[in-house]
């Protein structure tokens, strides 16, 4: 199986374990002289299995991460730095956004609201981050393609 198939697996499993959460849930409590549309004891069993089979699958994608190589880093290496080019991005836009709202002031006795950062540069910033995340994105996409899970 290839990494990229055992990340899709991962992703429906957990689809499945919140599913079947909720119809754990919705049979937990029902109105006196009601019985339950489904036994939660019976679901709680499937819960418990699917879990270990998740909890099988993440270790399996763990431990092909951190053995695999992309480049000089490890996929689980390259994963993190993925995730905080989007920390970056998102926190870059968010001040970016922040500083174009334009604040109308009704009188002059009003607050007057002056921008402290260049917009044009802070979007350069963005547009450079975005970059580097897309590159590293699809480095990452092929690899998992390409790496048998351990």
């Amino acid at each position: 199986m290839k990494l990229a198939e055992a990340l899709i697996e991962r992703k429906d499993l957990k689809a499945k374990i919140d599913q079947i959460i909720a119809r754990m849930k919705e049979s937990a409590l029902v109105q006196e002289g009601d019985t339950p549309a489904e036994d939660v004891t019976e679901l709680n069993e499937v819960y418990l299995s699917m879990m270990a089979s998740l909890e099988t699958l993440i270790i399996r994608i763990n431990r092909t991460n951190s053995q695999t190589m992309l480049d000089d880093l490890s996929l689980a290496d390259a994963i993190t730095k993925r995730d905080c080019l989007k920390a970056k991005i998102a926190a870059t836009q968010s001040v970016r956004g922040t500083s174009i709202v334009k604040r109308d002031r009704y009188s002059r006795a009003e607050i007057k609201y002056v921008r402290t950062v260049d917009i044009a540069k802070l979007q350069s910033i963005i547009d450079d981050y975005s970059r580097q995340y897309r590159e590293l994105d699809t480095k990452i996409q092929a690899r998992n393609w390409t790496a048998d899970l351990l």
